[in-house]
């Protein structure tokens, strides 16, 4: 697996409080889903490079 860059997020309490009970609704940990939240929204901007769109010929998670 490629190593994650890590980075410092400060967020109001109460948006990662609706981030987390949207995670939790589809059965993502936060950081999972504030990113495929972001890289959703450079895709539909047009703005994804090819090293950043995940590989898909690998069998999906259970």
């Amino acid at each position: 697996m490629a190593q994650k860059k890590r980075f410092l997020l400060r967020i109001d309490p109460s948006l990662y409080d609706d981030l987390q009970r949207w995670a939790d609704d589809e059965y993502r940990s936060v950081n999972a889903h504030i990113e495929y939240l972001l890289r959703d929204a450079l895709k539909k901007a047009g703005r994804l490079s090819k090293s950043s769109q995940p590989d898909t010929t690998k069998d999906p998670p259970p």
